[in-house]
């Protein structure tokens, strides 16, 4: 179990080492709140990377900064049974993202992330949709919270 004294020790040689917390007064978490304007959505699986955005920075309040966005998602075979009946599938996503400041068009912060997810087609046609369906939701939010990890800490 820590002690009082280890605990202080540590915060001391965190606060040295010019450590900042994200949501901390004045850190990243709180400059990018509110302040970023998501491009619009064009798909489905948009539509879920940008609710997630949202969930995390806030509705964009003044729009300071423009996030424009790809979403790449490619479904693979994942295991084939003998028969050559394909039982679970992959999904690999990727997105590409551009933060620009919107008056100048500077661009701030720029990547790329990755993630994947999987679902099994065992069970009927709308089993088998729905959990596909549920693989896009997740792989979505997932690259979404990736991209705002990625831009608190890139911003300035």
């Amino acid at each position: 179990m820590w002690s009082r004294r280890a605990l202080v020790m540590a915060a001391l040689a965190v606060a040295g080492c010019g450590f900042s917390p994200v949501y901390g007064p004045g850190g990243a978490g709180t400059r990018l709140q509110g302040q970023v304007h998501v491009a619009d959505p064009v798909s489905a699986d948009d539509y879920t990377f940008l609710r997630r955005m949202t969930e995390r920075l806030g509705p964009a309040e003044s729009g300071r900064y423009d996030l424009t966005y790809s979403l790449r998602i490619a479904v693979l075979p994942q295991a084939i049974t003998p028969d050559e009946v394909t039982t679970r599938f992959s999904l690999n996503g990727t997105a590409a993202y551009r933060l620009t400041d919107s008056a100048s068009g500077a661009t701030l912060a720029q990547g790329e992330v990755s993630n994947f997810t999987s679902h099994s087609t065992v069970g009927t046609v709308i089993a088998t949709n729905a959990a596909e369906q549920d693989a896009r939701d997740r792989l979505a939010v997932m690259l979404a919270d990736q991209v705002v990890t990625r831009l608190l800490a890139q911003v300035p």
